[in-house]
């Protein structure tokens, strides 16, 4: 999709004591995306790794809150969450992406921790 045809975030807030991010787009779409989504699908080398296969599936991070937002240039958010990570750069499009397979990215990370004999803890 073209740059100027992309959804541009109008509004982050951070909800409910710091565990809920509320992302409203340009298009008109409004998303609740839980801190311990999106610190378990942070876009940070931590949790994807350097390359295809190297994602690595963090547990325990089931009562995290986002403690700050940062904006970077025009184009995204760094969130800091209350473990001190604060490494992910969140694009406006991985937002959206993150919102729209919100159910789907969720399944496959419980499948991931029970794999691996991790909790959400």
């Amino acid at each position: 999709m073209p740059a100027e045809n992309r959804p541009w975030p109008t509004e982050l807030r951070v909800t409910d004591q710091g565990t809920i991010l509320a992302v409203t787009f340009d298009s008109g779409e409004s998303f609740e995306l839980d801190a311990e989504f999106l610190r378990v699908e942070s876009p940070s080398a931590e949790v994807k790794g350097h390359g295809p296969g190297q994602e690595v599936t963090v547990g325990g991070k089931r009562h995290i809150k986002i403690t700050a937002m940062e904006p970077v240039g025009n184009y995204a958010v760094r969130i800091t969450f209350d473990d001190s990570h604060s490494t992910g750069l969140y694009s406006w499009d991985y937002l959206l992406e993150l919102a729209h397979d919100q159910g789907e990215l969720w399944s496959s990370y419980l499948e991931r921790l029970e794999q691996q004999g991790l909790t959400r803890g």
